[in-house]
């Protein structure tokens, strides 16, 4: 396949600079002779439309701060390298209905979202929200009631078994967890290969574990699916860590839950966002929060740089693309 006609960059300046530092950039640069640059910093959708119009690239990268396509896609328009994960802001159904071709970062940043939610189990279970108010505000020590617990050999139960999923299976290992799953895509093969086993409902999967973790996409099958009853099957001294969607879970009785203090909490996500400074959530000492920072860090963004510089490579050859989003993938997708 020859060069692209033309390469249009939408991103803001910051989104250059995290997804495609130096050599990246240049590496993008050197795919076309005709290579375009848009900053999309305070951009309308108008005049993004009238740029892409004037601009007629065959391929778009696009990022965060690039506005919603326009119905009628410029007539060379083919290929769309969005830097992130959630499309549905940027590119309609019906776009991929009618050829364009998406990617997304893919498994690219699932490792650093996996960490995060490592990092919200640790915290939950060696119980560092009360240590640090504590500690820090009232000069306390340790006394007997409040003693760390440890992660090696515990029951985890993980709600949703996408790449997110299974690369926290690979950061648990060391700890020789039980692992189970929910989630109905599962197959037995896939649970042997991981090392996991499927439960048939939510009730088991909070029943029977000591820590669950909630990775399941937001859907409108999937909106509230974690009610207060689930919540209360945690055995006291377990944790509840959520680094998915916050919808996913009925916020209202996770807040009467994590009020009674008998249960840990890490949140990452949350219903609204950001999350209101009066939030009845802050300052609860069996509660960590983080506001939706999982992943990918600054400096990790450029993994979904490098993801979609191979991408783009490919794409000049006439080879496969990965984690491309079929009209299945959108639909599935959060």
């Amino acid at each position: 396949m020859p060069a692209p006609a033309v390469l249009l960059a939408a991103l803001t300046p910051t989104e250059t600079q995290d997804f495609l530092p130096e050599p990246l950039l240049s590496e993008v640069r050197a795919l076309t002779p005709d290579f375009r640059s848009l900053s999309t910093v305070g951009l309308s959708a108008t005049d993004f439309q009238h740029a892409l119009a004037a601009a007629n690239p065959e391929v778009l990268v696009a990022a965060w701060n690039t506005p919603a396509l326009p119905p009628e896609l410029p007539p060379r328009l083919r290929y769309v390298c969005y830097l992130c994960g959630s499309v549905k802001h940027l590119v309609t159904r019906a776009h991929l209905e009618s050829g364009l071709l998406l990617t997304n970062w893919g498994d690219a940043i699932s490792r650093t979202v996996a960490e995060a939610a490592l990092l919200h189990v640790l915290s939950c279970l060696r119980r560092t929200t009360h240590w640090t108010l504590a500690m820090h505000q009232e000069g306390a020590w340790k006394t007997d009631d409040r003693e760390s617990t440890s992660l090696f050999e515990r029951r985890i139960g993980l709600h949703g078994f996408g790449r997110v999923a299974r690369e926290l299976v690979k950061l648990l290992r060391p700890f020789n967890p039980t692992l189970s799953v929910f989630s109905p895509d599962v197959t037995p093969a896939v649970a042997a290969e991981w090392g996991v086993s499927p439960v048939t409902s939510l009730e088991t999967l909070f029943a029977e574990n000591d820590i669950i973790v909630e990775v399941a996409p937001l859907l409108p099958a999937t909106r509230g699916i974690v009610q207060e009853r689930h919540l209360r099957l945690i055995r006291p001294g377990g944790a509840f860590v959520n680094v998915g969607r916050g919808a996913v879970v009925d916020e209202a009785g996770l807040i009467r839950v994590a009020q009674e203090g008998r249960v840990q909490f890490g949140l990452d996500v949350f219903a609204t966002e950001p999350l209101p400074a009066a939030h009845p959530l802050r300052g609860l000492r069996n509660v960590s929060l983080t506001p939706h920072v999982a992943g990918p860090t600054a400096e990790r963004r450029r993994d979904a740089g490098t993801y979609a510089m191979r991408n783009l490579r490919a794409y000049v050859a006439g080879q496969p693309l990965q984690g491309i989003v079929t009209t299945h993938v959108y639909d599935t997708a959060t």
